[in-house]
């Protein structure tokens, strides 16, 4: 073919060829997808007695994740719960005077007490007479008058004793016993508290993510025995160059995109990092190669989420605004 004829024959698949390539995409940053994971972990140590999911299992909230042995916790909140009673019975005998059969029998020595003294009030008035006719001496008569004395003295302590003992205690004795009773009930709520942390339930809706116990195992205090990543708590982790900082704000919409993932998923930006980073190995890209990046956040909406797997990677592009 003549060297004319090929020149002409290129040029007229140049459209094809280019039709062919496509237009070149929308420069992106490129991240990935990380998940705000809780780990469950029960504030008491104690032996892992049962685990009731599986690493990858979905949960509900309020469902039993895992159980502590609780036996030191139960023989401590029966002790408490005795202490309690003991001390509420205190507190309330206080607030009481002495025993029906106490009071009466303190009665009967009263009534005693008024007869002896009528006895020596009558013996004083027949001796008085018989000093002047000389039948006595006066000693006889003194005699006669300090044992009405003592007997009316008799009388005025039983008097007192018998309206003492219907009294209830004394106002400090009173508060002391009902402060030893609200320490006691103070007690009982920490043993109950402390045997219900022994079990721990998912605080929301989502999915086991992995487990670090297995049952018979002893867990400290605060040690996780699971995590659990909760419906809809995916985010887009994604780093950018100073020079293309400004073109993100917190709250701007931006879109995000992998393999397999559909369509583009919305989301909102929700964190800048104040403070620049080396780029991550992982995030060494053809269109990304800037030494200094800035760590940026943002987080889809729960249906958006729900198409995300953490350490997926990700494209992001900023969306423009309407109108612009």
């Amino acid at each position: 073919m003549p060297r004319p004829t090929r020149n002409i024959a290129a040029l007229a698949l140049l459209p094809v060829i280019l039709a062919g390539c496509g237009r070149a995409p929308d420069p992106a940053w490129s991240g990935y997808a990380e998940g705000d994971y809780v780990y469950i972990a029960a504030p008491v140590a104690g032996t892992l007695d049962t685990l009731d999911v599986v690493a990858g299992q979905p949960v509900a909230r309020g469902r039993r994740l895992f159980a502590l042995s609780s036996q030191p916790e139960q023989a401590a909140r029966a002790e408490a719960q005795a202490r309690l009673a003991a001390a509420q019975a205190q507190a309330a005998d206080t607030d009481k005077g002495r025993r029906p059969p106490e009071v009466d029998m303190q009665q009967a020595e009263l009534a005693q007490a008024r007869a002896q003294a009528t006895l020596a009030q009558r013996e004083l008035a027949r001796r008085v007479p018989l000093v002047a006719s000389g039948a006595i001496s006066r000693s006889e008569v003194d005699t006669a008058r300090a044992t009405l004395q003592q007997a009316q003295a008799r009388v005025a302590e039983l008097e007192a004793a018998l309206q003492l003992a219907r009294l209830p205690a004394r106002s400090d004795e009173r508060a002391a016993a009902s402060a030893q009773a609200e320490v006691a009930r103070q007690a009982l709520r920490q043993s109950e508290w402390r045997e219900q942390q022994k079990q721990q339930a998912a605080p929301a809706d989502g999915v086991v993510s992995d487990t670090f116990f297995r049952p018979g195992e002893f867990v400290p205090a605060g040690q996780p025995v699971l995590a659990l990543l909760p419906t809809g708590q995916v985010k887009a982790r994604f780093y950018v160059g100073e020079a293309e900082l400004a073109r993100l704000a917190l709250g701007q919409a931006v879109s995000l995109s992998c393999d397999g993932c559909g369509a583009a998923i919305d989301a909102r930006v929700s964190f800048i990092s104040t403070q620049p980073e080396y780029t991550p190995p992982v995030i060494y890209s053809n269109v990304q190669r800037q030494k200094l990046v800035f760590l940026v956040e943002a987080r889809p909406q729960a249906a958006g989420a729900a198409r995300l797997r953490p350490g997926q990677p990700l494209d992001v592009r900023p969306v423009a605004a309407r109108g612009s």
